[in-house]
């Protein structure tokens, strides 16, 4: 079996018309051809608030080591906070000791006091009274100095090490979520319709999956440890500000409503402007994918330099809407900081006020400076990561857009079971539509007999594939039913459905491994080699493979092997090996012989012909004279089958394949003369 994923390129290739015009009507499509404009339209944050909450949400799982971290960074925040105290007494044992050795010793503290006080010097007199361990005629103690320094080592260092273990687990608590989330994403991707990646630029799918997802993880990363971090000692240096002076934090604290003024008032016209740029981000790497995928035919058509406009002209795009996110957020940063700086000044003279009036200590400033400066370090912080968390959540919003996104019908419950396939498929009174404005398959029906090659013929948009599709159940029929050996294909699991079917798609599709594993791709039994390179003989894989340095070990991809030319008739005559191998009891064959030569197509051919032997085979061809031979002819236009029958009755019949057959060979004449 062939990878569901081709058939968006077979759908592509053969309804386009319809399909095009659904895109248009349900979402305008980001991405275009060579010279295609890119336009798209400004989208407003749906819920960011929501996003956020989500990703939260996503932290339950690991929410013992959340606690963890959170009590290692709240013992870490505490033993930082008390740290500047600590300093602060070591600073009034060195103040006091520089003031106590210039006092005579003869006289105590008290009694200098008063001999200040009566003789006038009531500052001086104020000062000594709010230094309680002075000593007069005693220098500095550097025995206890030496042990209160010490034990601020001890502190700190005891709250790096805390501090470090928060971080560490916060790391693997993110790093776990974004795990789950790409697994989340992997497996959402495996659920969603065809009909959703139709309407979506692989670009823009690409980008959410691989670019939002590690915006979201550095975010995360770089918020979460800090944000903990910064609000636990906001909490812990306003209680020990306001132990230690009421009035000084008072003044400190004015700075906060206005601090959260300012950044509410930045982050509302910042967000918009995340949201625009990582919509652009998606604009554009959907326009590199397609002209990098696309560039031989860019380069046919000569669209080189429409293409480059084109980039440009996103690019551009997308470095306003960049630059109008990242200036508008980081205006943040210094204009907390002019903020918190008023603070300090005010707080720095109304200290040394109060120092020089005896009611509070020299160190007991020093300390209350250092928190001063510590509290708006983590506002400073917080506000800050108003960068980082807003443009996280704007990718969040979209990755949890995909996660939302409606799904495949679920398989049935109670599903039935298939026993031995015959083959057999009818289509009862089947209608479908890809938007309900314009009815594509109106009360279709027909039976295609076991063994029997079903050719489907009929002018671009016709609804060929779409039928297709219907039979693999890629879309779901709207009206009536599909069977398969009398089963109706909903009761069915699409497991079950598709194990029994092969494909083989006018685009081809390799992935990157070896041909052998290409091959053996569409198999769900065990393959020996010996059965490999049967499958390859018969399809005329064998031969090209054998003039390959490492034979059916060359490694290659859709672009090809390494460093070894293949044809694109060779890499669908590995597709069509990949589907003989699967052994399937219906065989579904889109246009798979237009990629190949007159010579190639001879093998190709007697390949189908082997292939197609004992199977149900529905092939969709445009050059009907590799049809001439199927059991039944369905011709078909506007989604109808308009005639049916075996290629001699129908050119008898003088109708819609007479009328194709005639002009496609009298164009071919033309071409000759």
């Amino acid at each position: 079996m062939s990878d569901p994923n081709d058939v968006t390129a077979g759908e592509r290739a053969d309804d386009s018309e319809l399909q095009a015009q659904a895109k248009v009507e349900e979402r305008p499509r980001p991405g275009g051809g060579p010279a295609g404009g890119l336009a798209m339209p400004t989208e407003k944050p749906k819920d960011l608030l929501g996003a956020a909450r989500r990703i939260v949400g996503a932290l339950r799982t690991d929410r013992i080591w959340v606690l963890v971290a959170v009590l290692l960074g709240v013992v870490g925040t505490v033993l930082t906070v008390i740290g500047p105290k600590m300093l602060g007494n070591a600073t009034n044992i060195i103040f006091d000791g520089l003031v106590g050795r210039e006092l005579d010793p003869q006289m105590t503290r008290e009694e200098w006091i008063d001999a200040l006080r009566a003789s006038g010097e009531h500052t001086r007199a104020d000062t000594l009274e709010g230094m309680p361990n002075l000593v007069p005629g005693q220098g500095v103690d550097f025995d206890r100095l030496a042990a209160s320094l010490g034990i601020v080592v001890v502190v700190y260092a005891c709250a790096f090490l805390f501090t470090w273990l928060q971080g560490r687990i916060t790391t693997t608590v993110v790093q776990q979520v974004v795990f789950r989330l790409r697994e989340q994403v992997e497996t959402k991707l495996n659920r969603l319709p065809l009909r959703y990646f139709d309407r979506q630029a692989r670009g823009e799918v690409l980008s959410r999956v691989t670019n939002d997802i590690d915006n979201i993880a550095q975010s995360l990363q770089q918020t979460l440890s800090q944000l903990i971090t910064s609000v636990l000692t906001v909490v812990g240096v306003v209680a020990m500000m306001l132990w230690i002076s009421w009035q000084l934090a008072l003044v400190a604290l004015v700075t906060i409503p206005l601090s959260a003024v300012v950044v509410g008032q930045i982050a509302k016209r910042s967000q918009p402007e995340f949201v625009e740029q990582w919509k652009r981000t998606g604009t554009v790497n959907s326009h590199v994918e397609e002209m990098y995928t696309g560039h031989d035919l860019v380069r046919v058509f000569g669209h080189e330099q429409a293409a480059v406009d084109t980039f440009q002209e996103e690019n551009e795009r997308l470095y306003r809407a960049s630059f109008r996110a990242q200036f508008i957020t980081g205006t943040i940063q210094p204009v907390m900081g002019w903020i918190a700086n008023l603070g300090y000044v005010a707080i720095a003279v109304l200290g040394a006020l109060r120092v020089a009036s005896g009611t509070m200590s020299l160190g007991d400033v020093q300390a209350f400076v250092q928190y001063s400066r510590q509290f708006s370090q983590p506002i400073t912080q917080i506000a800050s990561l108003m960068n980082l968390m807003q443009s996280g959540a704007a990718s969040a919003e979209r990755v949890f857009d995909l996660l939302d996104a409606d799904e495949e019908d679920a398989d049935p419950r109670a599903p039935e079971t298939l026993g031995p396939v015959s083959g057999r498929v009818a289509f009862e009174d089947v209608s479908f539509s890809y938007t309900p404005e314009r009815p594509l398959i109106e009360d279709l029906s027909f039976v295609a007999e076991p063994g029997q090659t079903i050719a489907i013929v009929g002018p671009t948009g016709a609804g060929k594939t779409t039928l297709v599709n219907l039979i693999m159940r890629f879309y779901e029929v709207q009206g009536g039913r599909i069977t398969f050996d009398g089963t109706d294909t909903r009761h069915l699991t699409r497991g079950e459905l598709r194990s029994n079917i092969g494909m083989v798609l006018q685009d081809t599709w390799l992935f990157g491994g070896t041909i052998a594993e290409n091959i053996r791709y569409g198999s769900h039994r065990e393959v020996n080699d010996a059965d490999l390179v049967a499958a390859a003989e018969a399809t005329g894989v064998d031969p090209f493979v054998r003039t390959l340095p490492d034979g059916y070990e060359t490694r290659m991809d859709d672009e090809g092997t390494d460093g070894t030319a293949v044809s694109a008739g060779e890499k669908q005559l590995l597709t069509i090996a990949r589907a003989f191998l699967a052994d399937p009891a219906i065989l579904i064959l889109d246009e798979a012989t237009s990629s190949v030569d007159t010579r190639t197509e001879v093998l190709v051919q007697d390949a189908m012909n082997a292939l197609r032997k004992g199977r149900t085979s529905f092939v969709i061809a445009h050059r009907l004279s590799t049809i001439r031979d199927a059991d039944v002819i369905l011709v078909m236009e506007s989604g109808a089958i308009v005639e049916q029958g075996n290629h001699a009755d129908l050119l008898a019949a003088g109708g819609a394949y007479a009328r194709l057959y005639q002009a496609q060979f009298a164009a071919a004449a033309a071409e000759v003369e």
